[in-house]
């Protein structure tokens, strides 16, 4: 392999620029339904990245349009393999609402174009390389094909599909964060391995003929008994997430058709080392130059200067796919390599002072440690967060002061803020409360953002979330930290609507309690059962996959507008839409409650005024 210094270049995305390499084929090429930004944030650079510091030529196609062959034909036939993603969110997410309405834009794709990538990213582009290429190897990768591995319920189509495998016609499913996979893919196949044969690789899935060759597999119910049996669906979840242990964890077998996809274990975590060296590779930390005319790429602005300090993460929350993409164990970076990512930062011409964000899937949890994590596993059957913090937890508060220290006393740098959203029950405890103080006087640029998610303690248990007490405690704990820090901070508050459990009354319940706060949230996330997720299995079985107890569900567009518009009831435009639901709940008599008087006669409703979102300065 020939290996060419990229020290201040970006990946391939022509041949002109494989020619200023003195390139004539590449060994990989990843293609990628977001554009090409070079930044370790969006997996394509950091995979991309990754390849090429072991020596490999890789290119990039960035949003290709699969409706002809000129842009998969771009840079030829590659050498190794062809890998494929639809980008850091699944394309049915990034192109369609909640509601299931087309999205006017994509923050993925230059000046916020809608439409660059299709439905069903990955699918679409591996079949386009199998018609343009033949037997060429496909892997496939990502968010999208990592929650699609086995059989699942979509969304959009309202049934159970098959898992993307087949019909995305790949030779290898990669799923998680997938450095460790892809380097074992690319090794075997420079070795001379046939696609066909890339098996036992952990943190990947393929489809055989049989199941025996694979010793004891765990048997999942079929994809055919999936799709017709709600139980059998629930069935198939609980045992493959019981598998999810990187140091116990089985082989899984489910069959579709005449077919098997067999699911090895997962990957091991990486080492500290391995995860520092991710982040010390050459990124350019910008767009690639040929968007900057369509008015660059939005999703760049929120990272461009964030630090990510961790990866993981222990809540398992239930409408979250977090814990089954990258894992429960919690990942931390080195001081030493995030300091050193930050002082390249600060050297950057267009850097102001101001590091966005330290932070990760959880904010609060950078150094946490557990000993059953240092042998890459966790508890079974056991919860680190709910309902309670496990004892052998250790939040890390004392590395997280450390770092942020750290941070603060580089040159160049005027703020180091935490722009990731933090678990407040965590920020309960006394051995917290140094690390709280610290985060309200230096690390909070005026707001910080939580997650309460609901008042109902019945729908926060099947959330997986904290009860509500420990909320309103850590209002009081948090205003006193504030106080104390003379800085005047805000909370955000993220809520969730119309998720399995919550019916119009616990909608009705939080609107109440936030009337009555006179508070009026504008962070409303309406639940997507987006796949492999516990919510999701809720919401299309009608039943909790843990007790087999039955969960009510707001399957109807109308009943989802109606506790959107409860949650946000201080909207003029929801006033319609509040009172049917009243109505329908036989409440008419709470709406003096949500309303601050009655419409002048002839006139509109006067409404309690929106809270404003407060702009960072």
């Amino acid at each position: 392999m020939s290996h060419y210094p990229q020290s201040g270049l970006f990946l391939p995305v022509s041949r002109e620029d494989m020619r200023e390499r003195g390139w004539v084929e590449l060994d990989v090429i990843l293609i990628s339904g977001d554009a090409y930004v070079d930044h370790p944030s969006f997996g394509a650079a950091l995979i991309g990245r990754l390849l090429e510091s072991r020596g490999y030529r890789v290119g990039i196609i960035a949003q290709p349009d699969w409706r002809s062959a000129s842009d998969f034909q771009r840079l030829g036939r590659p050498r190794l393999f062809f890998g494929i993603t639809a980008g850091n969110t699944d394309s049915m997410i990034a192109n369609y609402t909640a509601n299931k309405k087309i999205r006017s834009d994509d923050e993925y794709a230059p000046g916020n174009r809608a439409g660059l990538r299709p439905d069903r990213a990955v699918i679409v582009y591996a079949n386009r390389v199998r018609e343009f290429f033949g037997a060429v190897p496909i892997v496939i990768g990502g968010i999208e094909a990592s929650l699609r591995r086995l059989s699942h319920y979509d969304y959009w189509d309202d049934q159970v599909r098959r898992s993307i495998l087949g019909d995305s016609r790949a030779d290898i499913l990669v799923y998680g964060m997938g450095e460790r996979a892809v380097m074992e893919i690319a090794r075997r196949l420079q070795e001379g391995a046939p696609a066909g044969q890339l098996d036992g690789i952990r943190g990947t899935a393929v489809i055989r003929r049989n199941i025996a060759a694979y010793g004891a597999a765990v048997i999942l119910p079929s994809y055919e008994q999936t799709a017709s049996d709600h139980r059998q669906f629930n069935r198939a979840f609980m045992l493959a997430a019981a598998q999810m242990n990187p140091a116990s964890g089985k082989v899984l077998g489910q069959q579709q058709g005449h077919q098997w996809v067999v699911h090895f274990p997962p990957a091991m975590p990486l080492s500290r080392q391995e995860f520092d060296s991710l982040y010390e590779l050459p990124y350019m930390y910008r767009w690639h130059p040929d968007y900057t005319e369509q008015g660059g790429v939005k999703s760049l602005e929120t990272v461009q200067f964030s630090l990510t300090v961790t990866r993981g993460c222990c809540g398992e929350c239930s409408f979250c796919s977090l814990s089954l993409h990258q894992g429960r164990i919690v990942q931390s970076r080195s001081a030493a390599s995030v300091a050193r990512e930050a002082e390249r930062m600060a050297a950057r011409p267009d850097f102001r002072g101001t590091i966005t964000d330290v932070g990760g899937p959880t904010a609060n949890l950078y150094g946490a440690r557990c000993a059953r994590w240092q042998q890459n596993r966790f508890c079974e059957g056991r919860k680190c967060l709910v309902p309670e913090k496990c004892e052998r937890l250790d939040p890390g508060y004392a590395e997280s002061l450390v770092l942020l220290r750290r941070l603060r006393k580089i040159p160049g740098v005027k703020h180091v803020f935490i722009g990731s959203g933090v678990r407040y029950d965590l920020l309960l405890a006394d051995e917290a409360q140094e690390y709280l103080r610290e985060l309200c006087r230096h690390h909070i640029s005026g707001l910080l953002k939580i997650a309460p998610e609901h008042c109902a303690n019945e729908v926060l248990r099947l959330m997986h979330k904290p009860d509500f007490q420990k909320y309103e405690r850590f209002v009081r704990v948090f205003q006193a930290a504030a106080q104390a820090a003379d800085k005047k901070i805000f909370l955000v508050n993220y809520f969730i609507s119309s998720h399995p459990g919550c019916s119009l009354a616990e909608t009705l319940k939080l609107a109440l309690y936030l009337a009555k706060r006179k508070v009026r949230p504008e962070q409303i996330q309406d639940f997507i059962p987006s796949p492999m997720t516990l919510s999701t299995c809720m919401y299309y079985t009608g039943r909790d996959p843990r007790t087999g107890k039955p969960v009510c569900v707001a399957r109807g567009a109308q009943e989802r507008r109606q506790q959107r518009a409860l949650i946000q009831y201080a909207n003029p435009k929801n006033r319609a839409l509040v009172l049917a639901a009243l109505s329908q709940l036989g409440m008419e008599h709470t709406a003096s409650k949500l309303f601050v008087r009655k419409p002048p006669p002839g006139g509109r409703p006067a409404f309690l005024p929106q809270q404003r979102r407060r702009r960072r300065r």
